[in-house]
């Protein structure tokens, strides 16, 4: 049987999405996400924790997520993990984990931080999906 690599996230946008657009034509979009939970420490006081995701989106989902995403907003996501390596300015390998976003799906209600409805995303807008490359479909 086969591994399943599958996140599901519901959280805020940390910063407006960063897009860019490769040589090649393709778009790509990286922006965080933050989501919360809570507990109550030892002493009954209840403690919100907050983790953050780092988010990719690809082509069609990156070019979504330049024109309809801001700071605050709350999405849901569905994705993969993907854990890659690179050399930073001082020749040291980095790892970065990153979530590489499949579907997008931008929720109701007041963003975080600046106070304003979600209206620019019209209503039959709202879930949008990453098309798998030729070589990732099955055959």
């Amino acid at each position: 049987m086969a591994g399943i690599n599958k996140v599901i996230l519901v959280g805020h946008l940390g910063k407006d999405p960063e897009v860019r657009h490769l040589e090649s034509g393709a778009s790509v979009a990286n922006f965080t996400l933050a989501t919360n939970d809570y507990y109550k420490d030892k002493s009954g006081t209840r403690v919100e924790r907050t983790e953050w995701h780092n988010i990719t989106a690809w082509r069609g989902l990156a070019e979504v997520a330049e024109k309809y995403l801001k700071k605050g907003h709350q999405i849901y996501v569905e994705g993969k993990i993907r854990t890659r390596q690179y050399q930073d300015k001082d020749n040291q390998t980095r790892y970065i984990t990153e979530i590489v976003a499949d579907e997008i799906t931008m929720l109701g209600g007041r963003p975080h931080g600046d106070g304003q409805q979600n209206q620019a995303v019209p209503a039959e807008a709202q879930t949008f999906r990453q098309e798998p490359e030729i070589d990732q479909l099955p055959f």
